[in-house]
């Protein structure tokens, strides 16, 4: 049986193990500290969701960039079973990366951390263009990822970026047709971006629930 409080428990943990509080120049302890008030909202947010499999979880722990850049962010992802560190794709240009902001029907919560629910790599996507698969996800009431949570769903489960499942991130955006996506390359989990009007038969468009809880929702002062 899936236990909402065991599962947050470990997707922190795991963020301790990969040197994440370091990261934020942050103590162990301060950085635990300060998601504590999503594991209550983790918990009551996954209600009546399945277990995690391979394509699809109940909940992610997003850590943003406000609190560690991407670049170091991608180099903690691995491939399950696998050693290699992710990289960035040298298409992305020098200060490309923070560019990529969230499209506005997100709401992505302001602060250093949220929760996303019912997280899909978009399986059924493959193959159809980001523009495509955008009708897709927002037809069944959700939304696409950002690179943050993007990165979060590889970080947190690595057997979410699999052969000839991989995944764009709709959600971040540029002001240009480049979509950032997660794919594989030399063993590795990479950071690339593709064409919002190209599709790719490896490459699906992630989606997960419209709503993302932040700290101040969970009650954190």
């Amino acid at each position: 049986m899936f236990d909402a409080a065991t599962e947050f428990d470990r997707q922190l943990d795991r963020l301790v193990e990969l040197g994440y509080p370091a990261l934020a120049e942050l103590t162990e302890d301060a950085f635990r500290d300060l998601v504590a008030p999503l594991r209550a909202a983790a918990v009551a947010g996954s209600a009546g969701l399945p277990a995690p499999t391979e394509g699809r979880v109940p909940f992610l722990l997003v850590v943003t960039r406000d609190l560690v850049p991407v670049e170091e962010r991608v180099a903690l992802t691995t491939l399950a079973g696998k050693r290699k560190p992710g990289i960035v794709d040298r298409h992305y240009a020098e200060g490309d990366l923070p560019k990529f902001d969230p499209i506005k029907e997100l709401e992505v919560p302001a602060g250093p951390a949220y929760l996303l629910f019912d997280v899909d790599r978009g399986e059924e996507t493959l193959n159809l263009a980001p523009a495509a698969a955008m009708e897709v996800v927002t037809g069944q009431g959700r939304l696409p990822l950002t690179i943050d949570e993007g990165l979060a769903f590889v970080t947190l489960h690595p057997e979410a970026l699999a052969k000839n499942k991989c995944f764009s991130l709709v959600g971040s955006r540029c002001g240009d047709k480049r979509v950032p996506a997660l794919w594989i390359s030399q063993n590795a989990p990479k950071l690339g971006w593709c064409w919002y009007g190209n599709p790719h038969t490896w490459l699906g468009s992630a989606s997960a629930r419209p709503e993302r809880v932040g700290l101040e929702h969970a009650g954190a002062k």
